[in-house]
């Protein structure tokens, strides 16, 4: 794949990642009101309705392959959710961010071939392991909390393998931003019961419904939409090491939004996760393509 091709997916990634955290920092502001289960159905609830009613996937015909897909992009995408909100009652942001891109950077590693690409990948490990409290803080982090974070980890790797496919598959072979809107409708079905069962009264709230739209097309709507555009032109492994932008995001969203002080550590580990990520796009964009037989 050519640079020129591939510079619009990465800037549409790129703007993905910047929305998801700005709105997984608003959505802490729900917490209190509707708990981790509430803000996720509310979340993926509104998300799904915005995108249904703007790009109307009822009018695209897809087969029992790309639907099989498709439910699978959903249902890893509301595990996710599920899992990571939860683990954001437990831990702080950043660290959840860090340890749920565990997911994403085990696809990257899978498709690693060259040495280059391993280099770049210890490199966002090192960056990782920077943005972790080792120290002090560390002591103080929830057992469940992690095991919240990684189990949404191991969602998001599914996120990307069956978001490519849904993308794929199909007799147009090509996805779309109604393939985002199906996947954000199927997760959304997973999340409601549980918003349901804990928050009910407080989902119909106006003030709540309010905010709970701007983080929906914040961190649920938008970055989904871009993501499914940009997922089938994109390998998966350069769109596996991208994402190791998403703690440095994290963090730095936490400090402006949630003000959230970083220590020298965590400085020096979103340098290196960027780092990563800059590498391997240039590195991988450019690459020349195989020898034709």
């Amino acid at each position: 794949m050519r640079p020129s091709s591939i510079a619009l997916p990465v800037l549409l990634v790129t703007l993905g990642m910047v929305f998801t955290q700005t709105g997984a920092s608003f959505a802490k502001l729900l917490f209190p009101l509707v708990g981790a289960q509430g803000a996720t159905a509310l979340r993926l609830t509104l998300a799904a309705l915005v995108l249904v009613l703007v790009f109307r996937p009822w009018r695209y015909r897809l087969d029992k392959k790309q639907w099989r897909a498709v439910l699978l992009y959903g249902g890893a995408m509301g595990a996710m959710n599920l899992f990571f909100y939860a683990a954001l009652e437990h831990i702080p942001l950043g660290i959840a961010v860090a340890l749920e891109f565990t997911g994403p950077l085990a696809v990257a590693l899978f498709g690693a071939r060259r040495p280059l690409d391993f280099f770049w990948i210890v490199l966002a490990l090192a960056g990782f392991a920077l943005l972790l409290p080792w120290n002090d803080a560390s002591g103080e982090l929830s057992p469940i909390g992690i095991v919240l974070a990684l189990c949404a980890g191991a969602c998001w790797a599914g996120y990307i393998i069956f978001g490519q496919r849904a993308g794929q598959s199909g007799e147009n072979g090509g996805g779309g931003p109604h393939i985002a809107a199906l996947g954000v409708a199927t997760a959304a079905m997973i999340a409601l019961p549980f918003g349901a069962a804990s928050a009910v009264p407080a989902l119909f709230d106006p003030s709540i419904l309010l905010l709970g739209l701007g983080v929906a097309l914040l961190s649920s709507a938008i970055p989904y939409a871009l993501d499914m555009v940009a997922l089938p032109h994109i390998p998966a492994r350069l769109f596996g090491i991208l994402m190791s932008g998403q703690p440095a995001f994290a963090a730095l969203s936490g400090l402006v939004i949630l003000n959230e002080v970083l220590g020298l550590s965590q400085v020096a580990g979103i340098a290196a996760i960027m780092a990563a990520s800059i590498g391997a796009t240039i590195t991988i964009a450019r690459r020349p393509p195989p020898p034709v037989a």
